[in-house]
């Protein structure tokens, strides 16, 4: 199927460039037309001094000239760059330039594959690979690449889907240069590159997804906030093992803590006491107030007894 696709391609193509007119071979001048060469020649030589100034044109080097006598190409070549002669009275040249040229396109508002309307604009750059092809084939073979390329990156983004519109703008620009370079051939335009600019979103549109986005950052955040807590959770514990195992590790914990408190300059200091020699000062402490309690109930007892 695609030998044949290919085929069929070729066989239009070669039909095609068959029915232009820069491929048809050069026809004759005919008899009139060489009598009014002739005559026109003879009033160059007859008025030398003064026609001199009109038979010599000059184009530049990106530039190229297309002559027509009496309407027809003449040696189906374009002449340049420097000078050249031609007739005044049956010659007129065309000049054609060969320098690169960009253009915005302009805006399109198009419907993509998943029915999403977007605002798409770029730039294409060309350049003329064949003069008289770009003089003879088309009328204004500027303005007609601009508007083919407003229509193909209409037919090209109407295949995609948004996904593709926003991440894959490589293969769209190629997609669309080799579409135009293959229509503007025939044109004699060659096209060199394409670049998509900007893709415009609705506002709605652009508020979905920032929400879109935002929760999922957040529901990686958490997860990622979540697997951090898990992993501090088990050095803790591992640490937690290896001071049990000695007693006095728990102690130089302490004195770098405070050694890193003291490096801030700081007016407040907390020095953390181990729950071991608290619980002995407090154990201490309830004992020496029972004691009192005690001998304080006695006093009384005593002095009641005596009353009595």
């Amino acid at each position: 199927m695609e030998m044949e696709d290919q085929m069929e391609s070729q066989k239009r193509k070669g039909i095609s460039k068959d029915n232009l007119i820069s491929e048809r071979p050069v026809g004759s001048l005919g008899c009139v037309g060489w009598f009014l060469v002739l005559v026109s020649g003879f009033f160059v030589i007859l008025l030398f001094p003064v026609t001199i100034w009109f038979c010599f044109k000059i184009v530049q080097e990106y530039e190229r000239a297309v002559i027509f006598r009496l309407g027809r190409i003449t040696n189906r070549k374009a002449r340049g760059p420097g000078i050249f002669f031609i007739l005044p009275c049956t010659d007129s040249i065309v000049k054609v330039d060969l320098r690169t040229v960009s253009f915005d396109i302009p805006p399109q508002e198009i419907l993509t594959k998943d029915s999403v309307t977007v605002c798409v604009d770029g730039v294409v750059y060309f350049r003329v690979s064949d003069s008289i092809a770009s003089v003879v084939n088309v009328t204004k073979a500027d303005s007609s690449t601009r508007l083919l390329a407003q229509t193909t990156l209409r037919n090209v983004l109407g295949t995609k889907n948004l996904a593709e519109v926003l991440s894959d703008r490589e293969s769209i620009a190629h997609s669309m240069q080799s579409s135009l370079d293959e229509a503007t051939d025939n044109w004699g335009i060659k096209v060199e590159r394409v670049e998509i600019k900007d893709v415009k979103l609705p506002v709605q549109l652009q508020r979905a997804m920032a929400a879109e986005a935002e929760a999922a950052r957040e529901a990686r955040a958490k997860v990622i906030a979540a697997e951090g807590e898990m992993n501090a959770s088990r050095a803790l514990k591992e640490a937690s093992l290896v001071i049990a195992e000695s007693p006095s590790a728990l102690q130089l914990r302490y004195l770098q803590t405070l050694n890193t408190i003291a490096a801030e300059k700081n007016s407040t200091i907390i020095f953390p006491l181990p729950i071991d020699v608290i619980s002995n000062f407090m154990r201490n402490y309830s004992l020496t107030m029972n004691n009192a309690e005690r001998s304080k109930k006695r006093k009384e007892e005593q002095g009641h007894q005596r009353q009595r």
